[in-house]
Formats: C-alpha cells, sequence, structure tokens
C-alpha cells in the first residue's frame, strides 16, 4: 500500500511530489509529465507575479488568501533559487524561465515516483482508497487530486478529478473555459474582418479593467486584455475604450479622420464604416458626427461566447472550496485532497495560476 497517490503530473501535483519524503506515488494518463507547463508563456512558464493579491482571482476570497499565508510569491521566489531555478522579471512584474524545459528538468530529476500512460478508471473508499487503473487497482491511505481542468484538450486534458469530485458527493462549480478569445454576435461581425489587427485598449467587464493588447481575429477578439476579461465575463456587455479623448486627436481641420486618429488605418476606416461616417477632413464635422466618433471610447458588445476549452488556457469553476479545508481536505471524505486547477479558484493571466498550483500544492505539504 502507497502512503500518499497523487493524481496528475502537472504544476501542483509535481511539486508536492517534489517536496515529499513520504511512500508517494504519481500516476499520469498522459505519455509525459508537464504537458501545459511545456507550453506555457510560449514556452517560457510564467510561473508568478510581484503583484499578488485575491483580486486576480476568481475564487473565494478568504479561502485564497488563507493558502497564500503559508506560501506566496515571494516564498515561490525564494523556493526557485534555493533550488537554482533561474527566473527572469518582465516589466509587466511576471516571473519567467528562460525555457519551460528549466521547470520540468528539475521535476524530471526530482521527482522520482511517477507512473505515466495509466489511466485512472475509478476511485473506490473503503478504510484506504482503491484506484482502480488500466493497469490494475492500487491501494492507498491518502489520496491527492492535483490533475488540474480541462482546457488544453489536446494536451491530454481530463475531467477525472471533477468525477472523483463527483462520486463522494463534492459539488462541482461548473467548469467553463477561461483566459480565452470571445466570439462575437453578429453586429460584431466587422471585428472578423481586421483579423490580424493589435493594439493596446482598455477593457472593463463589471468592476475589471484591463490594460492591454487586443487582438481581431477571424473568430471574434483575442488579446491579453480579452483573455483576462472572459475570466470574469459570464453573460452580458463588455466594454472596450480603443482610444481615449478622442477630441485631442482632431486638432488639424485638414486632415482626413484615418491619419488623425493613433489606431491602425484600417481599423480605423472599418469602425467609420460601421458607424456610417465617411473619411473626411476633420473641419468637415459635425457635432453629431463627433459624437459618434466618440463610441470609440465607449464601445459595448455583448459577446456570443468563447473560443472554447480547446483554446482555453485555463478552466474556471471546478471542486467548490466551500468544502474543502485549509489544509486542502475534503471536509467530506477524509484524507482526500484537492490541489490546483481542479478546484474553483482560476488565476488572471501574468503567472497567477502556476503561483496557485504551487501555494495550494505547499499549504497541504505543510499537512501531510
Amino acid at each position: 500500500m502507497v502512503d500518499i497517490v497523487i493524481i496528475g503530473a502537472g504544476a501542483s501535483g509535481l511539486f508536492l511530489g517534489s517536496l515529499l519524503k513520504k511512500n508517494y506515488l504519481i500516476l499520469e494518463h498522459n505519455r509525459e509529465i508537464g504537458a501545459k507547463i511545456k507550453v506555457s508563456g510560449g514556452g517560457k512558464c510564467n510561473i508568478t507575479n510581484k503583484i499578488l493579491s485575491t483580486s486576480n482571482y476568481r475564487g473565494d476570497n478568504k479561502f485564497i488568501k488563507e493558502i497564500f499565508k503559508n506560501f506566496d510569491n515571494k516564498d515561490l521566489l525564494n523556493w526557485l533559487r534555493e533550488n537554482n531555478l533561474e527566473v527572469k522579471e518582465l516589466k509587466k512584474n511576471q516571473y519567467f524561465f528562460s525555457s519551460s524545459e528549466v521547470l520540468l528538468n528539475f521535476f524530471k530529476k526530482k521527482v522520482k515516483n511517477i507512473k505515466t500512460n495509466i489511466e485512472v478508471l475509478d476511485v473506490e473508499k473503503q478504510d484506504y482508497f482503491i484506484i482502480k487503473t488500466n493497469k490494475g487497482d492500487i491501494k492507498a491511505k491518502k489520496l491527492v487530486i492535483a490533475s488540474g481542468g480541462i482546457s488544453f484538450k489536446k494536451l491530454g486534458a481530463s475531467d477525472i478529478g471533477y468525477k472523483i469530485a463527483k462520486k463522494f458527493t463534492h459539488n462541482i462549480i461548473t467548469p467553463k473555459p477561461a483566459l480565452v478569445g470571445l466570439t462575437t454576435q453578429p453586429s460584431e461581425n466587422w471585428f472578423k474582418k481586421l483579423s490580424g489587427i493589435s493594439f493596446k485598449a482598455q477593457v472593463r467587464v463589471d468592476k475589471k479593467i484591463f490594460n492591454q493588447e487586443i487582438l481581431f481575429s477571424h473568430k471574434g477578439i483575442t488579446g491579453p486584455a480579452i483573455l483576462n476579461a472572459s475570466l470574469w465575463w459570464d453573460r452580458g456587455f463588455i466594454e472596450i475604450s480603443f482610444l481615449k479623448n478622442i477630441e485631442k486627436y482632431l486638432k488639424n481641420p485638414n486632415k482626413q479622420i484615418s491619419t488623425q486618429l493613433p489606431l491602425p488605418k484600417r481599423f480605423v476606416k472599418e469602425f467609420l464604416n460601421v458607424i456610417n461616417l465617411e473619411d473626411k477632413k476633420v473641419k468637415f464635422l459635425s457635432k453629431e458626427e463627433i459624437k459618434k466618433l466618440k463610441l470609440l471610447e465607449n464601445y459595448k458588445f455583448a459577446p456570443a461566447g468563447t473560443f472554447g476549452f480547446e483554446r482555453a488556457e485555463v478552466t474556471k469553476g471546478g471542486v467548490d472550496t466551500l468544502e474543502i479545508g485549509f489544509d486542502m481536505q475534503s471536509k467530506i471524505i477524509k484524507n482526500l485532497y484537492f490541489i490546483g486547477e481542479v478546484l474553483d479558484v482560476t488565476g488572471e493571466l501574468g503567472g497567477y495560476n502556476f503561483q496557485w498550483a504551487f501555494s495550494s500544492a505547499f499549504n497541504l505539504f505543510l499537512r501531510l
């Protein structure tokens, strides 16, 4: 019998394994470990952020805050340094590796007790856990679910964590794609004509504001500002300020509108077409037409949906944290634990989800 079985060899499972000295075993259904780590941040793996707050996460603030008390961004950076894992810092406060392989290679050397290409079929509970797999049964005193969400299906994402949680009567907050592009209604089909155009804008959803790049796509709209907005959007409107203080850019009366506004000309021309306004000299603009142009400052649209789990970086929703203790243990089933993305805690772009994976795993380690 194994003391601890961990289902999932992603960031949270591997980090926990690197800390444990007890009799443990990690089960991974993919042929290789850390598939999601490998592609994160364009292959550079944004590991954490200089600014860490519960406001960067969708989930129960009290629960998240309590977990970070034991292991926050400073603790993670110290752990990385102690293990000679060098990270770089972006101006945007993100910390990343020169290559995600740096972290993966560390885990491959440090974490030995891993079985890959093994599928968990079911779990039963007696005085211990019986993990039924395609390669036989495994008995364990304690079971840790670190299987992640269901985004990035092409990387082998699995819903086994949700299935196990449901079997033991845990409530699951409906999983949805997050940090993902948004599709559009017919009224915003003009976005698709601008595919490939990118520039900085202000995106607002409810009380959240993101001043980052947007990118028009043949499917709708994406880019960092939109990806972050998707975490907080469920339905209703999103507001984009493509440009602030329009009138200050309309000072030269003899120049065309499209040459005055500091936005991609192709975007301006398409926008003018949408609002039925000719691209003419500024001096010929009426007050009504300037009012139309001010839509650039406050453009509202209701997305049709998202690009889906295949394109989503993370999954929002998951195991309800109201049923999980601060020790990451189920309040329903003793010795059953949940860590990482499988829980109903999801961070914004910028290393926040890796931070959560490591913090939740460390919090559990303290109790094992």
